[in-house]
This record gives C-alpha cells, structure tokens and sequence, in this order.
C-alpha cells in the first residue's frame, strides 16, 4: 500500500515543532510539493538548541567521529529554528536515503535534484550550494540576518518575513495553475515502465512507451508534427 501524505508528513512533524512560523510553513509546502512529483522527504533535524550544536561541533575534534560542522553553538541557523536537513523517506515508510542520484520514481532526475529545485523554489536556500563545507541535506532561511545578528537577539523583521511568506504563496498558485500528479498506466495487463502523468484531470503517456507495450512502431514527422503509430502484423 503506497503511503499518504499525511503519513508522510506525520514522520516530520516532531522536527518541524519548533521551527520559525514562516520556514515550518515552507517545510510543510516542501514536503508536500515533493509528494506531488512522487518524492517523498522526512525532515531529520529542525530546530537544535546551542548545546546540541556545541556537542556536533566537538565530534571530530574533542570526541569520536568525523567532523561534520563548522559551527559551534549559536553560529548555526539551526539554533534559531531557521533551518532543516532531510533525507529522502524510501517506499517502506521507515528507511530513509541520502543518496544524491536515486531516483526512486523514475523520471530521469535524481529525486534529491526536485527536492532542491522545489526548496530554491519556495525561497530556502541551499546547503550545495555553499562554499566551504557542502550541506547537501540542509536548507535555511536567513531573512537577511547572519548568525552575530541572531546571537545578539536581532529576529526576522516583518517585512521579511512578509516577503519570504508571499514567495511561498506565488510559487504554490503558479502549482495549483497546471497541477501536474504522477500517474499509472497498465496496457493489456502490465503496467508500463516509463511515467505517465495526471495534468488537469488528463492522463498524458509516453507515445514510445504505449507502442512498445502493443508491438508497434514509432515515427515522428518534424515536418508535420505528426506521430505514427504502426503495428506489426
């Protein structure tokens, strides 16, 4: 049985308790604009408080294990709830993934790749992307704020958080414009390899895939813009 999304979104919803109002509500559209292309996400850390980063930054150094951080307490967007890390939840609802090139659902983009694109998407920035120590599994909103400002006791100002909010809600009506959902298409009892889609109510399917599926060929004429279908008798 294919898991829900509000199973999904239950796996994260511990970690996702004490985040900042406006990234928990980025966190939950992330995870369900990453159902809705077939990937499903768990986040596994949210907020974390000063002495959990101090004991992550004193692994590698002071205590046993490899170093995995550069920020001691309070140097981290994380001790202000302004950040998360996922991993990829695998099919079985409890193993999880961090994998960068899986692509459990088969549309030829690592599954990590859409969910940085939906992440970057709905305004978090991202761990790949910084230029000392890679965080691949992490995302953060600074609202323009470095971690000095924060440690101070500077918070998100209104107007940045009114800004970070409508991002979010612009790129989820452009999503709600054309809803594109994963789809299944079974022909003559076996269902197919490639992906179909559900755009709008319609089931749009591989023209290749359906006449693999029945034995029959496959022109394509540029000229006309005409596909062919011929099947071998």
């Amino acid at each position: 049985m294919a898991i829900t999304l509000e199973q999904v979104k239950a796996k994260s919803s511990v970690r996702i308790s004490g985040l900042d109002p406006v990234v928990k509500a980025a966190t939950v559209a992330l995870i369900e604009r990453c159902y809705a292309r077939g990937v499903n996400i768990v986040i596994t850390q949210g907020l974390r408080t000063i002495a959990e980063q101090d004991a992550l930054y004193a692994q590698g150094r002071t205590k046993p294990g490899s170093i995995v951080t550069n920020a001691k307490g309070g140097t981290s967007y994380h001790n202000y709830g302004l950040a998360i890390d996922f991993a990829l939840l695998l099919p079985d609802g409890k193993q999880v993934s961090w994998d960068l090139k899986r692509d459990g659902d088969g549309d030829k983009v690592a599954d990590w790749t859409e969910v940085v694109q939906e992440a970057k998407a709905l305004g978090f920035e991202w761990g790949g992307d910084f230029v000392s120590i890679k965080d691949a599994p992490h995302f953060q909103m600074t609202f323009e704020l470095t971690t000095s400002q924060l440690r101070a006791g500077s918070k998100p100002s209104e107007i940045a958080m009114a800004k970070a909010l409508a991002v979010i809600d612009r790129y989820l009506k452009e999503c709600e414009d054309v809803r594109v959902d994963k789809a299944n298409t079974v022909v003559n009892g076996s269902k197919l390899a490639d992906g179909s889609v559900l755009i709008d109510g319609r089931v749009y399917v591989p023209l290749a895939a359906i006449g693999k599926a029945i034995g029959a060929g496959v022109t394509w004429d540029n000229v006309t813009k005409t596909a062919t279908l011929t099947t071998k008798k």
